[in-house]
Order: C-alpha cells, then sequence, then structure tokens
C-alpha cells in the first residue's frame, strides 16, 4: 500500500518557494485551505489537491444542519482555481480533495453540495431517501440509514 500526505499549514510563514520546494521535492500536497484570517496560496506540489474550507467557530453547534453564513463569493473563487488546474493540468493532477466543516456555513455537507455543483458535479443525496443534502440537517437520526462514510458516497 502507497501512502500519500497532504499537510494543512495554518500559518503565512509556509508560504514561501522553500516550503513549496521542499513539499514538491517529497511528494507532498500542500493543502489548500480557505480559513478566517489566512488563504493558502493555489500552488500545486503535488499530483493531487486538497482543499478544505475552514469556519470559525461563530456558529454554534446547535445551529449545525442548515447554511448560516454566505459563502458562494469564496467558494466560486476556489472552483475557478480548480477548474483552471483541471483544464491546464489535467495531466499532471488526477485527484482532488474538497471538504468543508459545519463551522465553514453551518453545514458541511450542504457546503459540499454547493461546490460540487460549481465545478459541474450532481449533487449528492442520502442513499435510501434521495434527499438532497441541503435537506438533511432537517431529518432525524432514525430517517436515514447511513452509517458509514461509503454509505455516503454510494
Amino acid at each position: 500500500m502507497r501512502f500519500r500526505y497532504a499537510v494543512e499549514v495554518r500559518d503565512s510563514s509556509w508560504f514561501q518557494d522553500l516550503a513549496y520546494n521542499f513539499f514538491r521535492n517529497n511528494n507532498i500536497c500542500m493543502v489548500w485551505s480557505q480559513l478566517a484570517g489566512i488563504r493558502t496560496p493555489p500552488i500545486l506540489t503535488t499530483d493531487f489537491l486538497h482543499v478544505r474550507f475552514i469556519g470559525d467557530i461563530s456558529i454554534d453547534e446547535k445551529d449545525f444542519g442548515r447554511i448560516q453564513k454566505d459563502r458562494v463569493a469564496e467558494m466560486k473563487k476556489w472552483a475557478r482555481k480548480l477548474k483552471r488546474i483541471a483544464e491546464t493540468e489535467k495531466d499532471r493532477v488526477n485527484l482532488a480533495i474538497v471538504a468543508a466543516n459545519n463551522h465553514y456555513a453551518g453545514f458541511g455537507p450542504g457546503t459540499a453540495n454547493m461546490f460540487r455543483k460549481m465545478v459541474g458535479l450532481e449533487e449528492v443525496t442520502w442513499k435510501d431517501k434521495k434527499i438532497p443534502l441541503t435537506e438533511v440537517g432537517k431529518l432525524s437520526s432514525t430517517d436515514s440509514k447511513q452509517t458509514t462514510l461509503s454509505d455516503f458516497l454510494k
């Protein structure tokens, strides 16, 4: 089994050629992050991308389950960057992993679906219910039979 590594840095002192070259020379992905107060430059360091939409803790956990903050403009910028990479680096980049936490906009799965549409992918729906993820926060825990990540991805 061959492991791949992605490292997320949260200090702008890393955003320099010395770090990019280190990651590139060691085949490590420097994660692109959208975080309050810091935005990772979209520098390719390996043949795959990992993008993280990370929020702050201003959204209370009791409010998770629906979009709370409008992050569309930020996500559109990242979507354009990913589309550009897909067009210009299609022979070099073979995978993009994009993740969003609940603190980013209030509902990580809904954020992920909004981003999927921005890059031309279909929404993911719950396996048994065929409910768009934007509605999942309204379901009770007994409404869904999804128990693992692989169930979610089917």
